[in-house]
């Protein structure tokens, strides 16, 4: 067995322990890089360290600190009162907004499980409000997330245009972003509107069989408030979870918003967002550097925001994203990275070679982290966007769907933040359902993006 190969054996390892125990799988991958890049490729421990990705952390810690501000001083609040104030009775405005808002959050630089957190909890009590299944408005959310995660200042958007630059194609960097929002908006319309119409056949079938004498234990929504092991309650196929995974379908009486006044701290905070837009994208400041930036200012003019925001920081995930790049850089340090792009190349077709790694990102980042994932894969795609009969941008657009589209996994961040934000008695429901979705997006997903983005060569 060869050094390369036991080294990508021991990543594939860290990422089967992080998936199936509470263990950090970065800090895991952190301390494999050590004995494995000092043990078996015989490089210095400074080697190893120099593989700490530096730039990547700043983002990390730049980008989950401000919006911990954003939510902490209510600022996030003040943008879903003006949600609803716009919608007003037009219950299709609801997911729209959401949508929007979860995917502005996402462009401005919010790491995508982080916009979810703001919004999800938001989202979900103000779609039940409006009779919109839970199901529908937490995908509804993901897809927001997704749609700008490619953002030139997001840290998913960092990653793609890594592979871009390496593939020397770095002017597409606002195609790839504009691409993967329209392909989210695009399934954000489809899922809700299939699951809206399963709910409300489902709904309509629970009000005859009830209007029939029927098991009076079921209620408008169609087994939500259903008590556990009723045939409804999804205790059978999975296919049932479907249906039954929505809470709240039911329109009950809707009250006015409550409402949150923009104070200066909120207005500034803001101005502090859009002013990250232009640091980066017109000045070219680095989005770790500008975030830093105007967390500090936003701290100084309220200090009292600076511990919680601190403590409530995804330290786990930055664990995990940095220590799974480090373990990838010393897998380049050591030629591992080389031995399988060339294994790549032997396949003697890139087209092809694009389709199987599209579907190795959506199959490992439904039970990994996202980021995670394209810091692994960033290294082999780029010699394969480089073929000249493919299109750069479209090889790290079909790339970057597929291993986004997953994380509605409820094994996933942001799949398990949707059940977080679900309610208690629908956790069993919502898990199958986000499942159920999850599985459809990886068989069908990859394909359907290689085609369009490889094959066609949209890009």
């Amino acid at each position: 067995m060869s050094l390369s190969l036991i080294a990508f054996l021991v990543l594939v390892a860290a990422f089967a322990v992080g998936s199936f125990t509470k263990i950090n799988a970065g800090l895991l991958a952190t301390v494999a890089a050590f004995g494995v890049g000092t043990l078996l490729a015989g490089m210095s421990i400074k080697d190893v360290i120099g593989q700490f990705p530096a730039g990547l952390f700043f983002i990390l810690v730049g980008a989950t600190l401000l919006f911990a501000i954003v939510r902490i001083n209510g600022t996030i609040d003040l943008l879903a009162y003006w949600a609803e104030r716009l919608a007003g009775d037009r219950k299709i405005l609801v997911p729209i907004l959401m949508f929007l808002l979860t995917a502005a959050l996402a462009s401005a630089g919010a790491f995508t499980p982080a916009a979810i957190a703001i919004v999800a909890p938001v989202g979900l009590a103000l779609g039940a409000r409006f009779g919109i299944s839970t199901l529908a408005m937490g995908l509804v959310i993901v897809q927001g997330a997704n749609a700008g995660a490619f953002s030139p200042v997001n840290p998913f958007g960092v990653l793609g245009n890594k592979m871009l630059d390496g593939a020397g194609a770095s002017d597409g960097s606002f195609r790839l972003y504009a691409y993967c929002f329209i392909f989210n908006a695009i399934l954000a319309v489809i899922a809700y509107t299939l699951v809206q119409a399963i709910m409300k056949r489902r709904a309509a079938k629970a009000d005859a069989r009830h209007a029939g004498g029927g098991d009076s234990a079921l209620k408008n929504d169609g087994g939500a408030d259903a008590p556990e092991g009723s045939g409804v309650s999804g205790s059978g196929a999975a296919g049932t979870a479907v249906l039954t995974a929505p809470a709240s379908v039911t329109a009950g009486t809707r009250t006015r918003p409550e409402k949150v006044a923009a104070t200066p701290t909120r207005i500034l905070t803001l101005a502090g967002i859009a002013s990250l837009l232009v640091l980066t994208t017109v000045l070219g400041l680095d989005v770790g550097v500008a975030s830093l930036i105007i967390a500090a200012v936003l701290i100084c003019l309220d200090s009292s925001v600076q511990k919680p925001a601190v403590e409530s920081m995804p330290w786990s995930a930055i664990i995990l994203v940095t220590g799974i790049v480090t373990y990838v850089g010393m897998l380049e340090k050591m030629g591992a990275l080389k031995e399988l792009q060339e294994g790549i190349a032997g396949l003697g077709n890139s087209s092809l070679a694009a389709l199987i790694a599209s579907y190795v990102v959506a199959i490992v980042s439904a039970f990994a982290s996202t980021t995670g994932t394209l810091g692994v894969i960033s290294p082999v795609i780029e010699p394969i966007a480089m073929d000249p009969l493919l299109t750069p941008v479209g090889v790290v657009t079909a790339i970057a769907i597929s291993s986004s589209v997953v994380d509605v996994s409820p094994m996933s961040t942001s799949g398990a933040l949707l059940m977080a934000s679900a309610q208690p008695k629908d956790e069993r429901m919502f898990f199958r359902a986000l499942l159920l979705w999850a599985i459809a997006m990886i068989g069908i997903v990859p394909l359907l993006v290689w085609f369009l983005f490889v094959h066609l060569g949209i890009g």
